[in-house]
């Protein structure tokens, strides 16, 4: 009974293995390929997100056996018009013949033309581009896949990997979605709000805890009072971006190298895909607040999200607050926003409150 338990054990840790493998290769495959998609959307119409989904179903994230042997991420068979290069793979039939290609790229330009130039693909350049549900129902009417269940595993695909902001950058860099915002995937319009800043915190003394007004304030602050679309805090351009959400789609967006806003936002090089709501800053913050003196911790707040809420740099307030990187104040201390001979340092979670001398 214990060596059965000992194998089922194992087996289980192995399919948490396959699985963690299996979600970074959809990752990886869609950092290397959402740029082709976005540009293919552009030049031919065909949802960046519709095309990320198929390449990611029929190709297995690039590591089917009919990918690696010739590039082909689409299933595409040769058909009678097809002049290029062959390959044989078993399908629907044993030893079909499937189009062939040098680069991956050239596989993701034949798609979008193959649904472009054939007649009973031709609705589906009526649809609304966002709506990846009528697109996704729309190919396997028009026979794309003989799968019965092609368009909800495309729909799944494309909404567990948050695939419709690709569809949405490359509609903002065409000029055909203005009013689109890229972490909004409702596919509605969303207006834009200018909020100029949060109201100020009222004068408490060193060391006391928020009282009832306070506490209104810091729920204030919170996360379900921003606004969509572009707006402000503390003189910077910011907008509030949910989880699943693509720095890489952010910073396409807006016209901002990657590296720049990562360093905007004090996230690390490589940082990508949001694993939380927060809010992100489309430009650099400022060095102090513009008209708060001090913010009031809340519970669960840290140094870092305080950094973001109030829109100023964390290397300011560490400076401000004489404290340490890895070290986090304590809910109900004020962290100051301003240079200045403060009273006290914050009392911090690790550590007294301590007087300045």
């Amino acid at each position: 009974m214990k060596l059965i338990s000992i194998v089922i054990f194992s087996l289980f840790l192995c399919g948490l293995q396959v699985q963690a493998q299996s979600n970074d290769a959809v990752q990886q495959y869609i950092e290397k390929y959402r740029e082709i998609a976005i540009n293919e959307e552009i030049r031919t119409g065909v949802p960046a997100a519709i095309t990320l989904a198929q390449g990611i179903f029929e190709s297995m994230a690039g590591q089917s056996d009919l990918a690696v042997a010739s590039n082909n991420h689409f299933g595409i068979k040769c058909k009678e018009n097809w002049n290029g290069a062959k390959v044989y793979h078993d399908d629907d039939a044993r030893g079909e013949c499937f189009r062939k290609y040098a680069t991956v790229e050239e596989s993701y330009r034949d798609h979008s033309d193959f649904l472009r130039t054939r007649p009973h693909y031709a609705f589906l350049f009526g649809l609304d581009p966002a709506d990846y549900e009528a697109w996704a129902h729309g190919l396997k009417k028009a026979g794309y896949a003989t799968n019965p269940a092609y368009a909800k595993a495309i729909i799944k695909k494309i909404e567990d990997n948050n695939l419709q902001q690709y569809t949405l950058v490359a509609l903002q860099r065409s000029g055909g979605g203005q009013d689109y915002a890229v972490n909004n995937t409702d596919k509605k319009p969303v207006m834009n709000t200018i909020v100029t800043s949060l109201p100020d915190a009222p004068e408490i003394k060193a060391g006391e805890k928020p009282s009832a007004k306070e506490e209104v304030l810091i729920e204030y602050s919170g996360e379900a009072n921003y606004p969509q679309g572009k707006f402000t805090i503390n003189k910077t351009k910011v907008i509030y971006a949910t989880a699943g959400t693509s720095l890489f789609a952010l910073a396409s967006n807006n016209n901002i190298p990657l590296e720049k806003l990562q360093e905007f936002n004090e996230l690390e090089n490589g940082a990508d895909i949001l694993s939380n709501n927060q809010l992100i800053y489309l430009e650099k913050k400022l060095k102090k607040s513009d008209s708060r003196e001090y913010h009031i911790v809340a519970q669960a707040e840290t140094i870092e999200s305080i950094a973001q809420k109030e829109g100023v740099q964390l290397e300011s307030l560490f400076e401000y607050n004489k404290m340490q990187k890895g070290l986090q104040p304590a809910p109900g201390e004020k962290v100051y926003l301003k240079p200045g001979r403060q009273p006290y340092y914050p009392k911090l979670l690790s550590k007294p409150n301590t007087k300045l001398g």
